[in-house]
């Protein structure tokens, strides 16, 4: 014992010196192994006036005690802790108290004390805590507080949304230049606009660029589907990781436009095919995969089923009203986003990835064939996607198109020059940003 501090032993009350010196004394023998030894010690604090040093000692002595195998009296004195006042220790006690209802079975008393150290725990501490009581809602059948405690449980920083952040930036970019660039401007829309008649040429890649390039004369165009962009790409992103998400939104993109390119005669532009697209894929992945999300966006994929229907509802008055939007853009976006969400397994974290059993039962390998079945189904939508642009080309043209021609006959069609003036644009069919 430090010279100067009462002999712990002695009748009476211990002033605070002399009380931290036996915490501390005490504290040492625990940390050799000595709990029998130590227990005496934390037990004279025990009662102190001071909340502060009472909890401690109280915690100290549980410890000693569960780790002599005295479960049920370590439980006890777990208890006794809680219903102290409260002090920066007290969650300590509640989740002690918590994990020793899960070693007896009692899974709901469990998810009350760990819910009581959350409300206590300082916040370096309430990852694990939100993990142990996301594992507790699985197991109690609380699918959605499961999830929600998961989300709380990721690490704070995470990798950035690099992708989604790529393609806003050259998207705004070109957006700058046709609203600014002059002749630059109309010379990137014609090159890169959803042109069908150059499409059937040849010129596939517009199916793609046209995501790139906007209404020139409604600066609001490029800025609702940027927007759109920002709120559910990183989300999508996030889910699926930065690969499959750029394939994805790809994906979209040209199944967007090959549906445009079979029903409407008219020219686009626009991203909000693609966007629909990630709005379907987020759709179906909340409610297949159970990935993990932080509250925000949580919510926002919660409202995702009823901003598609409110979109489609919206395009069909626009239609109706005489503006042009290109809403089978829109559903050809859908259906990809919907197979593709359906068919591809998100890389970041599920209810399934994260929840572990108590037993700790490792998980069996996942089988090839689900990885064969995913391969499959893109490389469907891609076939479809071929079909659908020959289905277009014979449609407007009469002809087979890109495989039926000679290559003399193409390589002349595509020679010829794309005639549409800008003051096109203000009359084809757009592809209109979804209202978010």
């Amino acid at each position: 014992m430090p010279a100067g501090s009462q002999d712990p032993f002695a009748a009476g009350p211990l002033d605070r010196p002399s009380a931290l010196a036996v915490l501390q004394h005490a504290d040492a023998l625990a940390g050799q192994g000595e709990y029998q030894q130590a227990a005496p010690f934390y037990s004279r604090v025990v009662g102190h006036r001071d909340p502060d040093l009472h909890v401690a000692a109280l915690l100290g002595l549980a410890e000693c005690r569960y780790r002599m195998d005295e479960e049920d009296a370590a439980v006890e004195t777990w208890k006794l802790a809680t219903q102290a006042p409260d002090t920066p220790l007290s969650w300590v006690a509640w989740r002690q108290l918590a994990a020793a209802r899960v070693r007896q079975g009692d899974l709901r008393g469990a998810l009350d004390a760990y819910r009581e150290a959350d409300r206590r725990a300082p916040a370096d501490a309430r990852a694990e805590i939100a993990s142990r009581l996301g594992w507790l809602s699985k197991e109690l059948g609380d699918r959605r507080a499961a999830g929600r405690y998961f989300g709380r449980s990721r690490a704070a920083t995470g990798d950035r949304p690099i992708v989604t952040y790529a393609i806003l930036a050259v998207t705004i970019a070109i957006g700058l230049v046709q609203f600014f660039g002059g002749t630059v401007g109309v010379t990137a829309t014609n090159l890169l606009m959803l042109d069908k008649a150059a499409v059937a040429r040849g010129e596939y890649w517009r199916l793609l660029s046209v995501v790139l390039v906007h209404d020139p004369s409604d600066p609001l165009h490029l800025a609702f589907n940027m927007y759109a962009l920002y709120l559910v790409g990183p989300l999508v992103e996030r889910i699926y990781g930065r690969a499959q998400y750029l394939m994805i939104y790809v994906l979209a993109a040209v199944a967007a436009s090959v549906t445009s390119y079979i029903f409407l005669p008219d020219n686009a532009v626009g991203a909000s095919g693609a966007i629909f697209g990630l709005f379907a894929v987020v759709f179906i992945a909340y409610r297949v995969h159970n990935p993990i999300l932080g509250r925000g966006a949580d919510a926002l994929a919660r409202q995702i089923g009823f901003l598609i229907v409110f979109n489609l509802v919206l395009d069909v008055g626009l239609i109706g009203g005489g503006v042009g939007i290109d809403i089978f853009a829109h559903i050809g976006g859908l259906i990809a986003g919907f197979w593709l969400g359906l068919i591809l397994l998100p890389t970041g974290l599920t209810l399934a990835s994260l929840w572990q059993h108590p037993a700790g039962a490792p998980k069996p390998a996942a089988a090839p064939v689900p990885g064969v079945l995913r391969l499959a189904g893109v490389l469907l939508l891609v076939v479809l996607l071929a079909a659908g642009l020959q289905l277009g080309t014979v449609i407007r043209t009469g002809s087979t198109g890109f495989i039926g021609q000679s290559a003399g006959a193409l390589v002349a069609q595509r020679a010829a020059p794309v005639v549409d003036p800008p003051s096109v644009l203000a009359a084809t069919g757009r592809a209109r940003a979804p209202v978010v």
